[in-house]
């Protein structure tokens, strides 16, 4: 807000140093129209009446020569400082139109040397003071310059008051009583100081200064924004690390028989269908079990294949014991279990293991500033050390005999009946999946480096760019085209990251790359987790919505408004859950 108010300032200002006029910062535009109104009057009686008023006389070729000449020499005055009234209003319709990029709610309808306000809002006071508050820092500033040091005092003293006052206050009823009394002081303070040394030049040249700092605090902000959001998107939340633990322990005091769930015959028959669910975190993967069935037609004929690691192993096994998704079938493997999934078949482990990469995540010259961290923290997170994160690229090696599998990512919530996917033909490719690219974004060039040969000569830098989260997979044609191979291929020549930095979707897209089929857009929608912009119709006609970004679901960080489509399949009133006080 600050920012839009000195710009609004800065522009009269320039105004006024134009017309020569002592324009106050703060009038309204219809002043400026008046103006303009004025000039136009002037203008076209000057075509009637000399300089001085009289009416012009002569002979008749003298008095055009004459007309002329005044009328040539009024418009050298004024076209320069003036336009006619479309232009202005064009102008400041343009200027009302490019101010929508910033908070001008207090922008142009009032000014603070005027007792009436011509456009009377609620917390129009604390407006009022921050504004009182920029002319008394800028006054400051100039009485300071030309040794007005009693006015420099006074200025100071009055800010230091106006400041106390209002202090965090955003609305005029968090005002103090004594509120009114001060901006009635500054006032009459800074109207002292504008008879003393007004100068827009001088004052234009502050404004645009304390902007320029504005905006440097705006840059450092959301530098140590952005930090902190990825932290915490890092972290897990206190209750969900409470569940876990408990469940962990209950699940180990199981006699071993009791551990075991029905229908494992399910887990094989390609006849039913079949989802890949890879995650660490027991409340997100009940949200993407229970989405699932509750909007399924047939559920008895949906079987979950659910890997986590060994730390959430008794968790996520006790968890669906206690809670068994209906008539489907769920099964819980351990990926530590996976003997074959080591470092001298997967070289994303290999290089977990290397020197560089320890050096890389767990160095000790950290940087010593919020802002300064903020650029590489989000490829340090813990996921890109978890072989979870990879395992997608192995589904055939896991699930050796299926021939389609529907891969969902953790963060996701299902909406309606996934069945139709099995239904789509993928035309002989082998990734199902919703693109993403808009005009000019989201294409492999966000992702892929493009000054490495390797990809500039293979790839085209504005191919299409397309979404994790629900991916249908062919495992048929997944095996024929060795896409494992070839995701190995690519990953050890990324070995020192001049490729692309970490994580799976760039793998993704040079793995699959011209053997992904678009889906329908409904199928799957985007920025649940970073983009508040999201229509309502869009979200409700989606089969999947999906969290991605910093703003999950379970954090406190999350976007209010979408948190009820994940919370309302969280049965709030269940022991666990209620012991581990988690609350919507």
């Amino acid at each position: 807000m600050a920012g839009a108010r000195v710009m609004a300032l800065v522009a009269l200002c320039a105004l006024a140093v134009v017309t020569g006029a002592q324009v106050d910062p703060l009038y309204s535009s219809k002043q400026v129209l008046d103006w303009s109104r004025q000039a136009n009057i002037k203008l076209q009686n000057s075509s009637l009446t000399g300089e001085d008023g009289l009416q012009l006389l002569g002979r008749p070729e003298e008095v055009t020569r004459r007309k002329l000449r005044e009328r040539t020499r009024v418009k050298k005055k004024i076209e320069p400082v003036q336009q006619d009234d479309e232009a202005l209003v064009k102008l400041e319709n343009a200027g009302i139109e490019r101010s929508k990029a910033v908070d001008s709610a207090v922008l142009g309808k009032y000014s603070i040397w005027r007792r009436e306000n011509e456009n009377e809002k609620a917390d129009s006071k604390v407006r009022l003071m921050r504004d009182q508050m920029i002319m008394a820092r800028i006054y400051s500033v100039l009485a300071k310059s030309r040794d007005k040091l009693d006015l420099y005092q006074d200025l100071l003293a009055r800010l230091k008051e106006s400041q106390r006052s209002l202090g965090e206050a955003t609305a005029d009823a968090e005002l103090p009583k004594s509120a009114s009394e001060r901006v009635k002081v500054m006032g009459q303070l800074l109207a002292k100081a504008r008879d003393q040394l007004y100068d827009c030049k001088a004052i234009t040249q502050r404004l645009r200064a304390m902007l320029q700092s504005a905006d440097e605090q705006v840059r450092s902000l959301k530098k140590q924004s952005t930090f902190l959001s990825q932290l915490a998107a890092k972290t897990i939340p206190n209750g969900i690390h409470c569940l876990s633990m408990r469940l962990t322990i209950d699940y180990y005091l199981l006699s071993p028989e009791k551990r075991k769930f029905p229908k494992s015959e399910n887990l094989e028959n390609p006849d039913l269908y079949h989802y890949a669910l890879f995650s660490d975190n027991v409340l997100a993967a009940s949200v993407v079990v229970n989405s699932t069935i509750m909007n399924a037609k047939e559920p008895e004929k949906h079987v979950f294949h659910l890997v986590t690691d060994k730390l959430n192993f008794g968790a996520m096994n006790m968890w669906f014991l206690l809670n068994p998704p209906g008539d489907a079938t769920i099964h819980v493997e351990n990926v530590d279990d996976f003997k074959w999934l080591n470092s001298s078949y997967c070289p994303v482990l290999k290089q977990l293991e290397s020197a560089a990469m320890k050096e890389y995540y767990f160095r000790a010259d950290r940087p010593k500033t919020l802002s300064a961290g903020s650029s590489n923290l989000k490829y340090r997170n813990p996921k890109y050390l978890s072989m979870l994160n990879h395992l997608r690229f192995y589904l055939p090696q896991v699930y050796p005999k299926l021939n389609k599998i529907l891969f969902l990512d953790d963060d996701i919530v299902v909406q309606k009946d996934l069945t139709g996917l099995w239904e789509v033909d993928l035309n002989g490719n082998v990734n199902g999946a919703v693109e993403t690219c808009g005009e000019s974004f989201h294409r492999f060039d966000k992702y892929l480096n493009f000054s490495n040969p390797n990809i500039s000569q293979n790839f085209d830098p504005n191919a299409c760019g397309w979404a994790y989260g629900m991916n249908m997979f062919d495992l048929e044609e997944w095996k024929k085209k060795d896409i494992t191979g070839i995701y190995h291929k690519w990953q050890n020549m990324n070995e020192n990251r001049l490729l692309w930095k970490l994580g799976t979707l760039p793998p993704g897209l040079l793995t699959f790359y011209k053997l992904t089929h678009p889906l329908d857009k409904s199928w799957h929608v985007l920025g649940l987790g970073y983009n508040p912009s999201i229509e309502r119709s869009e979200i409700d006609n989606a089969g999947v919505i999906h969290y991605n970004g910093n703003m999950k679901p379970w954090l406190e960080i999350a976007m209010t408004k979408y948190r009820p489509y994940w919370t309302k399949y969280i049965n709030y009133e269940h022991t666990y859950v209620r012991g581990c006080k988690i609350s919507q």
